[in-house]
C-alpha cells in the first residue's frame, strides 16, 4: 500500500504501524511523488492526505479513480465538517478519516479496504495440509499450530493464495516488502528457508529453479 502525507513524522509513523500489521508500505510526501509511484505500482490501498503540496490530494484521488484500478483510497484530512467529508467521498474516495485519529482505527479501516481491493477469499486458506487464517493471523500444519513471524506469515499466505501456481521472488518482494528493499537481496530465500523449517517435514514449499516458489 501507499501512504501519502506531507507531515513527515506522521507519514513515517503510519507506515511503521502498518508494517507491523504485515503490510508492504511505500511512502510519498507530496502529490507529485504519489502519482509517480502510482504510475509504476499497483497498490491495494492508498492512505491519502487531502491537503498535499505540489499536487493536491484531490487530484491524486481523481487520478486513481480515472485509472480504473481496483485501488482503494482512504482520505485523511484535518477538516471535520460534513461538507468536507462529502466532497472527499464525491471525488471517489472509499473512506474518510479526520485528523487526529487513532492508529488502531486507521489500520482497521485499511484492513477493510484491502479486503475489498482483492477478490473475495474464504475466511481460511488451505493447501497441502497447511491452513492459513488471515483474520487471526494463525497457521496450522496438519492440525499443529505453527508460530511464524509477520514476513513468514505474509509469504506463506501469498503461496497458499496462489493455489499451486508459482510465485516469483520478485512478486513476493513486491507484495510482502516495500520499495526500499534491495532487489538483489536474498531475504526471500532466507524467509522461505525459515518457513520450511517451521512447517516441518515433509516439505510443502517447493523451489522451481529460476522461476520461484510454489505449494503444489
Amino acid at each position: 500500500m501507499l501512504v501519502v502525507e506531507d507531515e513527515t513524522l506522521l507519514a513515517d509513523s503510519i507506515a511503521e504501524w502498518l508494517r507491523r500489521e504485515a503490510f508492504a508500505v511505500d511512502v510519498a510526501y507530496d502529490g507529485d511523488a504519489a502519482l509517480e509511484r502510482l504510475g509504476v505500482t499497483d497498490y491495494d490501498v492508498v492512505v491519502l492526505d487531502r491537503d498535499l503540496p505540489v499536487v493536491h490530494g484531490d487530484d491524486v484521488c481523481r487520478a486513481v479513480v480515472d485509472s480504473g484500478a481496483e485501488t482503494r483510497v482512504l482520505m485523511l484530512t484535518a477538516a471535520a465538517a460534513v461538507r468536507e467529508r462529502v466532497a472527499g467521498l464525491a471525488l471517489g474516495a472509499d473512506d474518510y478519516l479526520v485528523k487526529p485519529f487513532a492508529l488502531v482505527e486507521l489500520s482497521a479501516r485499511v484492513h477493510a479496504l484491502a479486503r475489498r481491493a482483492r477478490p473475495a477469499a474464504p475466511p481460511r486458506l488451505s493447501r497441502a495440509g497447511v491452513v492459513v487464517d488471515p483474520a487471526r493471523r494463525e497457521v496450522y500444519r496438519d492440525g499443529r499450530y505453527v508460530a511464524l513471524s509477520r514476513k513468514e506469515f505474509a509469504v506463506l499466505a501469498e503461496l497458499v493464495r496462489a493455489g499451486g501456481a508459482v510465485v516469483s521472488a520478485e512478486e513476493l518482494l513486491d507484495r510482502v516488502w516495500d520499495e526500499h528493499i534491495d532487489p538483489f537481496t536474498n531475504v526471500v530465500r532466507v524467509t522461505v528457508m525459515k518457513l520450511r523449517r517451521k512447517l516441518g517435514d515433509p516439505q510443502v514449499v517447493e523451489t522451481v529453479p529460476g522461476v520461484g516458489y510454489q505449494i503444489p
